[in-house]
């Protein structure tokens, strides 16, 4: 049992994992994934929690995460702990340096060492590339490559496909599939459950810090609403809310011929002459592939792309706007809730109350700028309440929230400002199945108050289930655009592979 102030993170856990297999460990956020592998690998030291953890016949009293490593135990957290000015090869041996007779670091071993962990991942590049360089699918799998450096035994991988698109993420899972025939264990925790259907041998269910079940998925075509009933306690019949569909004739917000270009990162801001729009009502949604340049042009529409060279017209409720800056751009009713949560969407060390009122805070102050607390609160208590977060308090800190809360909390933030315009930069990664349907019905309900929602997603179903009308971007460049109706996972593929505008719904 481990237990945080308020909350009983565990309770009376058991889980057990055979060797050889993967096993998928999966469950609402709050659920107690997370807190058990910190349990495992030694982040939450022995004698803060009680039962036992018992490796290879033995019970364990991990004081460290060297503690866990040291029997052949790695983890790979959802939030990677690279360092972007370092090479792979550096971060890789990080506090585990290479090193001569005479303590100096073996920098020949060490990119040797690194090379040869990248090739059993399938990573060609240089051990000496720097990590900034390289994708977030590649960083991924620097991490893993990392974990099979120490010659672990037990690989333990939190979210790793939170941030990967479909093609990388199946990569990532034939990896583990041939680790399983190298004789590596593996544990894989995941809200994307076409992944454990996939992968796993078996799938043990948390609920509320307590075991509800373990399946075994022999043939691995394990029916996912078992898989959802576990978790929710409930049967979720419909993954995306029906909502009725009034798109207003007014186009509520829309760019012409717009351009972002760096003169460092080029190959970061590549949009090229884009132009799109979006209607009172409507929920827009965006496709690509990681590295297309969806993030890149919702910051830049948001006055958020530092040092960059912007050119073209955005145009909100009609009016042609020149947003100076995020300040300017909520004052003008454009949102941008970012898909990085922990770094630029919330304040991790600041209460649930303090995140919530944070982008409109003359909301909740007097006329002479004095916060008003009492106010602060109870606009916290009715968000927390409309979007059915887990917390014991608004006062608590955001940072002790799981990755779902926060994902709540921020939305709080941008319902709270009240826009016209909410842009969601992946707005259900790492997100459970019930906590995307809560986020639905939230994106419902702005556009049936006549507001719009642009969605930028990674996973096509979302986006198929959701949205009105789907832009497709491949390279910086627009390449297709779909109503509802023509939408197909087949065509949305087909349009950013071949990066045709002519075969790729109406030209754009």
């Amino acid at each position: 049992m481990k237990e945080y102030p308020g909350v009983k993170a565990l309770n009376n856990v058991n889980f057990k994992v055979e060797r050889g297999e993967i096993h998928a460990l999966v469950g609402e956020n709050g659920a107690g994934k997370s807190t058990l592998m910190k349990v495992l690998s030694g982040t939450i030291p022995y004698g803060q929690y009680t039962g036992d953890v018992i490796y290879n016949g033995q019970v364990q009293k991990f004081h460290s995460i060297r503690d866990s490593e040291k029997v052949g135990i790695a983890v790979v957290h959802q939030e990677l702990a690279l360092i972007p000015e370092l090479t792979i090869a550096e971060n890789m041996f990080m506090g585990n340096e290479r090193r001569t007779k005479r303590g100096t670091i073996d920098w020949n071993r060490t990119f040797k060492e690194a090379q040869d962990a990248m090739k059993r991942v399938g990573l060609k590049e240089s051990s000496h590339v720097l990590i900034k360089d390289i994708g977030t699918g590649k960083q991924q799998l620097v991490e893993i490559a990392k974990a099979l450096s120490k010659n672990c035994k037990l690989l333990v991988l939190d979210e790793p496909t939170s941030s990967l698109n479909e093609e990388d993420s199946k990569m990532l899972l034939d990896m583990l599939l041939d680790f399983k025939k190298q004789g590596i264990t593996s544990i894989i925790i995941t809200h994307k459950l076409n992944e454990v259907a996939y992968c796993a041998d078996q799938i043990t269910i948390l609920r509320d810090g307590q075991t509800i079940e373990t399946i075994k998925n022999p043939d691995h075509n394990i029916d996912e609403d078992r898989i959802i009933k576990g978790m929710v306690g409930r049967e979720l019949t419909d993954r995306y809310p029906k909502r009725e569909h009034k798109i207003g004739k007014d186009v509520l917000f829309a760019c012409k011929d717009w351009t972002v270009f760096h003169p460092v990162y080029t190959d970061k801001c590549m949009d090229d002459h884009i132009s799109f729009n979006v209607h009172r009502g409507e929920v827009v949604g965006f496709s690509g592939l990681q590295g297309a340049g969806r993030t890149e042009l919702a910051m830049s529409l948001f006055g958020r792309s530092y040092g960059s060279h912007i050119s073209g017209k955005e145009f909100i409720n009609g009016k042609e706007v020149h947003l100076k800056d995020e300040a300017d751009a909520i004052r003008h009713g454009l949102a941008y809730a970012t898909e990085d949560r922990k770094t630029n969407g919330l304040i991790l060390d600041e209460t649930i109350a303090k995140n919530t009122t944070l982008a409109r805070m003359d909301k909740v102050a007097s006329k002479h700028g004095i916060l008003n607390v009492k106010e602060e609160n109870r606009q916290a208590e009715i968000y927390v309440k409309a979007m059915h977060t887990k917390t014991p308090s608004i006062q608590q800190n955001a940072g002790n929230l799981s990755g779902g809360n926060q994902q709540k909390v921020l939305l709080a933030k941008w319902m709270f400002a009240e826009p016209d315009v909410l842009i969601l930069d992946e707005p259900t990664r790492g997100i459970d199945v019930g906590a995307k349907y809560e986020i639905y019905q939230i994106i419902n309900e702005m556009v049936s108050q006549g507001k719009a929602v642009v969605m930028i997603s990674s996973e096509l179903p979302e986006l198929l289930g959701m949205c009105d009308r789907i832009y497709v971007m491949n390279e910086g460049k627009m390449v297709g655009e779909f109503t509802a109706e023509e939408a197909t996972q087949e065509k949305i593929m087909s349009a950013i592979l071949s990066g045709d505008s002519a075969k790729a719904g109406k030209a754009v």
